[in-house]
């Protein structure tokens, strides 16, 4: 039995080879993680809906890791624009609400594929 488990989310997945994340042991990393709706797999033209869902599919695919966002340790933010910042920064607040208890994070401003806005990556440590 492989050692490294892959997850994956489902009707979201790239269009490479490669997993939605991965997790060895207590450790989980993810791939780039988007905005795409997981009902349909579509991405919306919203910069809000796409906000809501990418921190929806970030709590899925932690539950799918065998955790919960409270496992995050350090989570990469890309963002198309600059002037999105606010709108993923309601999302993060939503998700994490204790100012004593967020995981560590960056934000970048840099092209993203198709009609991406944002996406993430994150490194938990489950318990």
């Amino acid at each position: 039995m492989a050692r490294r488990k892959s997850i994956e989310l489902p009707n979201i997945a790239h269009a490479a080879p490669i997993p939605m994340g991965s997790r060895i042991g207590n450790l989980v990393f993810s791939s780039g993680i988007s905005g795409q709706d997981p009902d349909t797999g579509q991405l919306p033209d919203d910069p809000e809906v796409q906000a809501r869902n990418l921190f929806r599919n970030i709590r899925h695919f932690m539950e799918l890791a065998g955790g919960t966002p409270d496992d995050i340790i350090r989570v990469t933010l890309y963002l198309r624009e600059e002037r999105y910042r606010e709108v993923l920064n309601r999302e993060w607040v939503t998700m994490f609400p204790d100012p004593e208890s967020r995981p560590a994070r960056h934000a970048l401003t840099l092209p993203l594929r198709g009609q991406v806005l944002f996406q993430a990556e994150l490194v938990a440590v489950l318990e």
